[in-house]
């Protein structure tokens, strides 16, 4: 497992009954998870002091309790800065395991020696593509969610990365992807973070079970000669590393040869040692 564990400002404090209590930076946050069907003892202080809590309704969704938490807040991670805030569906607007693929790519971003163009497709809030900008690259953002896009130059402006090369683009992703084979546009890099189930700006639908593997094929079209790295994510329930890593192994590794790693991503829980499953990522990146 590939785990996020060089964080500062936020951890995962503990797990129980489908649950899990987190720090984000001054504030403790009781979120549900999935993954998180065991029912241990809530030894923690933090379960009885939360600042907000996420009650997941059995008729679907949910609804945030709140009990000391203000509308906005930050937290840091290796020079960048992220605007947090409780919205929808249980969500703060950072997924924090993905800082480990943050730590990977912006390592080959450095040691490239060379100009890099990155491709961020269903970018969210700007994670990746922050860190891959920190790191000297040159980022195309591309949300369909306007909300989103505007979320994610907020974190570059107080992440001190106003002034770098990053497009910011609302779009549907695949239409993008579908342009930009048209106007011959090339990439040195790709990182996409497909959802499970999404709607594009005009109403286009996204299922990943039918629509990830034919985006995966387009996306293979807009490579430079000599590409850098490419990542795939999922949260989808039973899209296993192993299904990425045959779709990296069959569209990447067959045509420009390489290496390919598939893995869970996870964070370290601190009150138990525990490490908890957080997704899924795919890596495909040259031969050394």
């Amino acid at each position: 497992m590939w785990i996020a564990d060089n964080w500062k400002e936020y951890e995962v404090l503990d797990t129980s009954s489908g649950e899990k209590l987190e720090r984000w930076g001054d504030y403790i946050l009781v979120r549900p998870d999935p993954q998180v069907i065991w029912r241990t003892p809530r030894a923690h202080a933090g379960w009885k002091h939360k600042n907000a809590h996420y009650h997941r309704s059995s008729r679907g969704g949910g609804e945030w309790e709140f009990i000391d938490l203000p509308q906005e807040w930050d937290i840091h991670y290796r020079g960048l800065t992220f605007h947090l805030k409780p919205f929808h569906f249980k969500h703060t607007g950072l997924f924090p395991e993905q800082a480990v693929n943050w730590d990977w790519f912006s390592g080959l971003i450095g040691d490239a020696g060379r100009p890099v163009k990155v491709l961020n497709l269903f970018a969210y809030t700007g994670g990746a593509t922050l860190a891959a900008a920190a790191a000297g690259a040159q980022v195309t953002h591309v949300d369909a969610a306007k909300g989103m896009v505007a979320w994610a130059r907020e974190n570059a402006v107080s992440s001190g990365l106003a002034e770098k090369p990053v497009r910011w683009l609302v779009d549907d992703c695949v239409k993008f992807v579908e342009r930009e084979i048209r106007r011959g546009n090339k990439y040195d890099a790709v990182i996409m973070d497909p959802p499970s189930y999404g709607r594009g700006p005009k109403g286009e639908t996204w299922k990943i079970e039918e629509n990830l593997w034919p985006l995966l094929e387009l996306t293979a079209q807009l490579l430079s000669p000599s590409p850098l790295f490419f990542l795939i994510n999922s949260y989808t329930t039973g899209l296993q590393p192993g299904v990425l890593s045959y779709m990296l192994q069959s569209v990447l590794q067959k045509r420009f040869g390489g290496i390919v790693h598939s893995d869970e991503i996870g964070l370290p829980v601190s009150g138990t040692g525990l490490i908890l499953p957080c997704g899924a990522s795919g890596r495909w990146q040259p031969a050394d």
